[in-house]
């Protein structure tokens, strides 16, 4: 596969690229009545060059927390199903002569459930109690009612979470010698491999955007809303 950014895309879509993989795309999309211009433009977007990253240094805590949710909490829900599914496969065949896919599964298995459970709490009890901080002081009200004293304890809670992911993550890319396929591995461990890669980055970026710039503007703002109080 000269191409491994482009076996997300079709694992997504269900497409063979492997043993069937050498028909025309035209012909496979049709036998499944997907539309043709849709792969090709996902295909496209797995293949271009990676967009600038954006400056959002300036967002509003609410800014933050919709970037967040739209772009790197859906990234996690639409991508974990595609690689546990490719881990599993993997590890079926291969696991045997490769004991690290066996880890691999085990490892993707669990960051799915911590992860999924992680994005949950956030965005129905920690979020939503951002956002009504944000809406206090911008008209001069009463803060939100949170179940958890200080904004500074869902956050340590979510900070060590994030050390969890992160050590699951850097587990497989050590075992893997930095997500390196073994010589003729198939297509299949080569897109995971590829997956886990751009995974990794995008929880990199997620994380700092959350730990970084979105804890400590509301941490400043819970304290900013009940002094004004």
């Amino acid at each position: 596969m000269k191409q491994p950014a482009t076996i997300p895309v079709f694992e997504r879509f269900h497409l063979d690229y492997c043993c069937g993989g050498n028909r025309p795309l035209g012909e496979s999309c049709a036998e499944k009545d997907i539309a043709t211009s849709e792969v090709l433009a996902a295909l496209a977007e797995a293949t271009g060059k990676a967009r600038p990253a954006e400056d959002l240094s300036r967002a509003t805590p609410t800014e933050l927390i919709r970037y967040i949710v739209e772009r790197h909490h859906a990234y996690v829900r639409g991508e974990l199903p595609h690689l546990q599914a490719m881990a599993e496969r993997v590890a079926t065949k291969h696991g045997p002569a490769h004991p690290e896919a066996t880890l691999i599964q085990r490892n993707l298995a669990q960051l799915a459930d911590e992860i999924l459970f992680h994005l949950d709490k956030e965005e129905r009890i920690l979020f939503p109690y951002i956002e009504g901080l944000q809406q206090s002081r911008e008209n001069h009200a009463a803060p939100p009612s949170g179940c958890f004293g200080t904004v500074e304890n869902p956050i340590r809670a979510m900070i060590h979470e994030h050390e969890g992911a992160a050590t699951l993550l850097a587990e497989m890319r050590a075992i893997t010698h930095g997500f390196a396929p073994w010589p003729e591995a198939c297509p299949t461990t080569v897109g995971l491999y590829h997956g886990l890669d751009a995974f990794e980055r995008d929880l990199h970026r997620h994380v700092h955007l959350e730990n970084n710039l979105l804890f400590p503007k509301a941490i400043e703002l819970e304290k900013e809303v009940l002094v004004a109080q």
